[in-house]
């Protein structure tokens, strides 16, 4: 037998994996003909088939340097040094195949693969489209470039290419599961859930299936179904560290917040290293009102990951809430510095640098900061409007919150809403509550149109938004948390204001106007915001305290026989310079105390020696912490006389006090945020109570604090006196408001004449 035709049969025998009947050939052929170069190449070929890549490295390189120009030999040989890790010379191998054979789309894949495992992912990248254009169905050369396009953030590409993958070899899963990925980063999550399911067949990558599927479920809002498929992916592979941190999100988005502690818990268990478990735990230990483990678990994350940006933002906001407003801001520097890109954290800095320094300037220019790097590139977006622009007609406003539920804010959307003119006004809520409670369903049965939009990206919001033909829409949230401010970038409804959640400016300026009353902004300070400001005749807010329980009590000071000033205002707002103040007022009013509100364990000592050091004896202070809010209420059945702070007052705070029979002496500031209590004294008749100078807040509290007889008089009127006034005159506040959108529609209206 010649050698072809012992070549032959030695092929047969390869393919139809007889491998020692094959080799037996290949060995007859070259001792015949040492230096036969096909029967050398496959013999290294059979050699790396079981296992010997050595001696393939040697045969194939005999091979390659007999037939030099023979493409298929350089492409063998690089498929053996790649297998005996010896990346740099497997790429050479390939490059010199491609070299030889430009069209070879194997070459141009084997050297991609290469390349990206060499970490050179730009050439693999440019690899694989360069193997797509030699052969536009290479399913490897999809899969792959797919998973680049995933991983470089090209969604769109990569669901296409994946998808013809998925087309072409319909049964191979890593290709549905990279699809199922790429459509879920996409937030097409039903497509995401078709194509997932399809793949869920118990093989190796179920977990991953199992995991991939909760997410899209989970996009969809299908929380239990997302647990479901959470649970079995830990089921099936028990250290699942992801699967259980998606687990603990999903049980604290539905408030079961034993079971998302453990889940996070047993994430951090499989994987000690897991940051965003970490990070999670923390989080949620803050939404408990559990400062110190949340600062704890915070920090021991960043000793894992200093340059985790999210982390420092996070820290931000424990900090804040324990009343460390410059370590506060120092964290949200920190994170902004990692990453300039986030406009949550830059909103935090924002709206947190209001806390410390009455500085209109300061605070518009870091608003204009924040508009100008997130809200400026959306100006494309801002499309015309075709809304029929009849003055008088029925006009449709839109309310978008995160916050309509058992939430301060809600004292103030209840009583507008109640009151609203139906006939001559559409409302449409946009809520991006997190967990729906009794109150979000009263605030439903009050909309005209209903909207769950918290799985909304802002772009597909504000597309919906542009859809409903929202005329008036209104923001509730600006720069605080949950809020929604790149959708009003977008400019979705032709007129945009600002109400409600702090009277500041947003920077922002598809925002047209903000609404204040005259109290908080005289005439020349109207400068100080990137919107034009329409006033309330009355006051910028309409109070509910949405109960009625519990009553006001007797004044505290007629059986203790000393007076109790107190302050339940977020910590965050007892600056040093409030505590000072506070200090000469306790320093007059003999055998007096003072009692705060302040979350246990570390807050409350650190405030302790910054109320010593104010000068505030510590054997007079006594501290109480976060409770729900009929506790909370209740908490000022111990106070006689409610001070304000600064440069930051009290606003809900301050109607609180005044609903619970505690008069309130206020400071009056320099920024709109600092005139809430004169705002809402002047509304009750009261505007003695807010002071001009610390010298004259002093006076008027002590005064107040010696009339025993002024003080039972106005224990007994304040309720009342508060339930006449403007302050809680839904009707007359509803009026009002309208009357400002109706203002702001005629402009509009009339622009385009």
């Amino acid at each position: 037998m010649n050698a072809e035709d012992l070549l032959e049969n030695a092929t047969a025998q390869h393919r139809a994996g007889r491998f020692a009947e094959a080799r037996s050939l290949y060995e007859a052929i070259l001792k015949a003909t040492p230096e036969h170069p096909v029967a050398l190449f496959r013999s290294g070929l059979l050699a790396l088939q079981t296992g010997h890549a050595d001696a393939a490295l040697s045969l194939t390189t005999q091979a390659a340097s007999i037939a030099p120009q023979d493409p298929r030999y350089q492409l063998g040989r690089g498929q053996v040094l790649e297998a005996l890790e010896r990346l740099p010379e497997a790429a050479a191998a390939y490059q010199q195949a491609l070299s030889l054979d430009p069209s070879s789309s194997d070459a141009c894949f084997a050297l991609a693969v290469c390349q990206e495992r060499l970490g050179q992912n730009a050439a693999a990248d440019l690899g694989y489209r360069c193997t797509l254009e030699l052969a536009p169905d290479h399913v490897g050369a999809l899969a792959r470039a797919g998973v680049a396009s995933l991983a470089a953030g090209r969604l769109e590409q990569a669901v296409d290419l994946l998808g013809r993958a998925v087309r072409l070899e319909p049964d191979v899963n890593s290709h549905r599961l990279n699809l199922g990925i790429a459509l879920c980063r996409r937030m097409d999550f039903a497509a995401a859930r078709a194509v997932l399911e399809a793949a869920l067949d118990g093989g190796p990558l179920q977990p991953e299936m199992r995991f991939n599927l909760g997410i899209a479920l989970h996009g969809l809002g299908l929380q239990r179904e997302a647990l479901a498929e959470y649970r079995r992916a830990t089921g099936s592979r028990p250290g699942y560290s992801d699967a259980f941190n998606n687990l603990g999100n999903v049980h604290k988005e539905l408030g079961e917040f034993a079971l998302a502690a453990a889940a996070y818990e047993s994430a951090i268990s499989a994987d000690p290293a897991s940051v965003a478990a970490r990070n999670n735990l923390g989080c949620l230990q803050r939404t408990l009102g559990r400062l110190d483990a949340a600062e704890t678990l915070l920090r021991g994350a960043l000793a894992l990951d200093p340059l985790h940006a999210a982390l420092h933002d996070n820290l931000g906001n424990v900090l804040k809430d324990r009343g460390d407003v410059e370590g506060a801001i120092a964290s949200f520097r920190k994170s902004l510095d990692l990453a300039p890109c986030s406009a949550p954290t830059h909103s935090n800095l924002a709206y947190t640098l209001n806390f410390v320094a009455a500085d209109p300037e300061r605070t518009l220019a870091e608003c204009r900061r924040w508009a100008q790097r997130f809200a400026a590139p959306l100006r494309t977006a801002q499309r015309p409007h075709d809304n029929e622009r009849s003055a008088e007609r029925r006009l449709r406003i839109g309310y978008v919150s995160a916050d309509f539920r058992e939430h301060c804010q809600s004292s103030f959307t209840i009583p507008l809403l109640l009151r609203h003119d139906h006939a001559s006004f559409e409302v449409h809520c946009y809520s991006s509550v997190e967990r729906a409670d009794a109150t979000t369903r009263r605030i439903e049965a009050l909309a005209d149109v209903w909207h769950e939009v918290r799985h909304l990206s802002d772009a597909a919001l504000a597309a919906q938004i542009r859809a409903d033909r929202i005329d008036v829409l209104v923001d509730l949230t600006m720069h605080m948390a949950g809020g929604r401010p790149l959708v009003f970038a977008r400019k979705p409804a032709p007129v945009q204001i600002a109400w409600l959640a702090y009277p500041g400016t947003t920077g922002i300026e598809a925002i047209d106007y903000r609404i204040s009353d005259p109290r908080l902004d005289p005439p020349d300070e109207h400068h100080w915001y990137s919107e034009r400001t329409l006033l309330l005749p009355d006051s910028f807010w309409c109070y509910d305290p949405l109960c009625d329980e519990p009553r006001v009590n007797r004044l505290p000071a007629l059986e203790r026989g000393y007076v109790s000033f107190g302050c339940l205002n977020n910590p965050c707002k007892l600056s040093d310079a409030t505590l000072q103040l506070w200090a000469r007022v306790l320093a007059a009013v003999a055998g007096s105390r003072l009692l705060l509100l302040v979350p246990p364990g570390s807050a409350a000592r650190e405030l302790g020696a910054r109320s010593s050091a104010a000068g505030i004896a510590p054997e007079r202070v006594d501290f109480v912490p976060y409770r729900p809010r009929s506790e909370y209420l209740r908490g000022f059945h111990d106070i006689d006389v409610a001070l304000d702070t600064l440069p930051y007052n009290g606003h809900t705070t301050t109607l609180d006090a005044l609903w619970m029979g505690v008069p309130v002496v206020s400071r009056i500031g320099t920024t709109c945020v600092g005139r809430g209590g004169l705002s809402q004294l002047h509304c009750l008749g009261l505007a003695e109570l807010a002071a001009d100078t610390d010298a004259e807040f002093v006076a008027t509290a002590v005064a107040l604090a010696t009339d025993l007889p002024r003080l039972t008089a106005l224990r007994a009127s304040l309720r009342a006196r508060l339930e006449a006034s403007a302050l809680m005159d839904a009707p007359r506040f509803a009026c009002n408001i309208e009357r400002l959108f109706r203002q702001a529609w005629h402009n509009y209206a009339g622009s385009a004449r």
